[in-house]
């Protein structure tokens, strides 16, 4: 492909990614989306029913409901690796994985954040089927059953609140000897009027050997690090609770992250480099979730649309 000059390149294939480019091509600027991969994490989600307007959705028909609607209007769809970013006085250069770059006028970074995995047999075979990494997307399909959530910190104590009001049972493992979390966190879980009516255990300074499960999950294989003992906890979903990494490290160098990794970002997504503005869970916005990414994608465009009109 020959290098072409675009007002908006858009790196990324999740819902921040199809937002921004539908807000792109709505304002008519000639846009590229430029990922390997599409779908990001919403693909890992069995089933999203907090989505404004489409309840009861898999990831997978989500991603595939974005697509539909962005391709109406034609923007140019790259399925390449970037590699490199450059950037010159007006102009962004991406080098693509397969030798070529492609240059942009602005640039939307949408490259989401991976979940921080446990590495441990069983995890990548189950995942979707009963392994999950959001509480707020997957929980309330565990209705009265037996959960595990993994972890001990912030991430984990909002899963547990989460699953309060819905579990009949929370299993709560973490290899840290004790929990992490914000205090207020702790009282909220440790004060909460639901532990009336469900069984809340807590293994701290246990490793998680293995995800059990033939299909689907059926349990977790623990080991206390102080003794040696293992034990095996039957559940029927697992919620890796453990963190985030944000997939920030293209442009590490060229814009300001916070401690996590994460781009930060002011009201109108703009980075601390002109012409380039970020979207999503590569950010530092608050909340990781497909309707907040898809709202981010949006004031990306917007703002990318109206730095190119002042410039």
């Amino acid at each position: 492909m020959k290098s072409k000059l675009y007002d908006v390149a858009i790196i990324g294939g999740g819902p921040a990614a199809h937002s921004a480019a539908l807000y792109a091509r709505r304002k008519e600027l000639k846009t590229a989306m430029i990922s390997k991969e599409e779908g990001g994490q919403v693909l890992y989600s069995s089933e999203i029913d907090n989505y404004l307007g489409i309840p009861d959705v898999e990831g997978f028909e989500l991603v595939k409901k974005f697509r539909n609607h962005v391709d109406k209007y034609k923007p140019d769809r790259v399925e390449e690796e970037v590699k490199g970013i450059d950037k010159s006085e007006n102009e962004f250069t991406l080098k693509l994985g397969n030798g070529d770059t492609l240059n942009s006028k602005t640039l939307v970074l949408a490259t989401g954040a991976k979940w921080r995995k446990l590495g441990v047999p069983g995890e990548e075979e189950l995942s979707g089927k009963g392994v999950s990494y959001c509480t707020t997307c997957d929980g309330p399909l565990y209705a009265d059953s037996d959960v595990a959530v993994i972890g001990g910190g912030n991430s984990a104590f909002e899963g547990i609140i989460d699953l309060l009001p819905i579990a009949n049972r929370i299993v709560n493992v973490d290899i840290a000897p004790e929990p992490i979390a914000d205090p207020v966190l702790q009282r909220h879980v440790n004060e909460s009027d639901h532990l009336e009516e469900v069984e809340l255990e807590q293994y701290y300074g246990h490793e998680i050997l293995e995800i059990l499960g033939d299909g689907m999950v059926s349990g977790l294989r623990i080991k206390d690090k102080e003794t040696g003992e293992e034990k095996e906890i039957e559940v029927e979903g697992v919620f890796v609770e453990i963190g985030l990494i944000p997939n920030s490290g293209i442009v590490e160098d060229m814009v300001e992250t916070n401690d996590a990794g994460e781009i930060v970002v002011d009201c109108n997504n703009q980075t601390t480099v002109g012409g380039l503005f970020a979207a999503g869970d590569v950010t530092d916005v608050p909340e990781n979730q497909v309707i907040v990414a898809a709202g981010e994608g949006a004031k990306a465009a917007l703002g990318a649309y109206s730095y190119l009109i002042h410039q």
